[in-house]
């Protein structure tokens, strides 16, 4: 990003082709990251000159892109991204989903189609919805909404800044995906880590749970999925 923005454009056209080429364009970043984890975008000068001048000349190279929820749009509405398929997104919440992961959204063919590793990062969204309500409307809508997608990962600054999945005696069909191999994800009690092994996720391999409450599990049977990886955090 940094040679991107400093080189591109000066007057030097061996050098110009150079900082155009994959090695500085594959992965771009608009998010500035603190050591205590506080978020904040590129400055609208920057972002400007990425939008006008840079990311149209380049946007076939992006395989990954890492933005906040507030600069989102502008990036992607910018060019068609044919290669693009690693989304890291900062400041999210489930007001995201309503707006942007629909059939109606100008993004959905990237998000549908090309995205195959997606990361959502909560800056807080704690709300008067259930925990069940959040993780069928939210969480399971998202497993829909991406159709390709084999590596997702939902986190925050703060475990507790945003709504567990609780989805034990939840039918199937929940939360359900033919392609997903690696998730990371913070659940509400240790029955919901189980119920990520009953069979709905039938190609996951790595499972890395953040566990909100330890409960004594139930006598419940899994039919549990082969794993080659699980990871438990248990927060208190």
């Amino acid at each position: 990003m940094d040679v991107l923005y400093s080189l591109l454009d000066v007057q030097n056209q061996r050098l110009n082709i150079i900082v155009q080429e994959k090695t500085f364009t594959n992965t771009l970043n608009f998010v500035l990251t603190t050591l205590t984890n506080d978020i904040f975008s590129l400055t609208d000068t920057i972002v400007d000159r990425f939008c006008t001048n840079i990311l149209p000349r380049i946007h076939h190279n992006v395989k990954s892109l890492i933005v906040d929820s507030a600069s989102m749009e502008r990036i992607l509405l910018v060019a068609d991204y044919p290669n693009l398929t690693e989304l890291k997104l900062f400041n999210f919440n489930h007001k995201i989903v309503s707006r942007y992961f629909t059939d109606q959204s100008p993004f959905r063919r990237i998000f549908q189609q090309q995205i195959i590793d997606l990361i959502l990062v909560f800056k807080g969204d704690m709300n008067k919805i259930s925990l069940k309500d959040y993780t069928i409307d939210v969480y399971g809508y998202i497993m829909k909404f991406f159709e390709n997608l084999k590596h997702l990962s939902i986190t925050g600054s703060y475990p507790y800044y945003f709504p567990p999945l609780e989805l034990h005696h939840l039918p199937l069909t929940t939360l359900f995906s033919s392609t997903l191999d690696k998730l990371c994800i913070h659940v509400m009690r240790f029955e919901d880590c189980l119920a990520l092994l009953d069979g709905r996720l039938k190609q996951l391999q790595i499972l890395i749970v953040d566990i909100c409450c330890i409960e004594y599990p139930s006598w419940r049977v899994y039919n549990m999925v082969s794993l080659y990886c699980i990871s438990l955090i248990f927060s208190t």
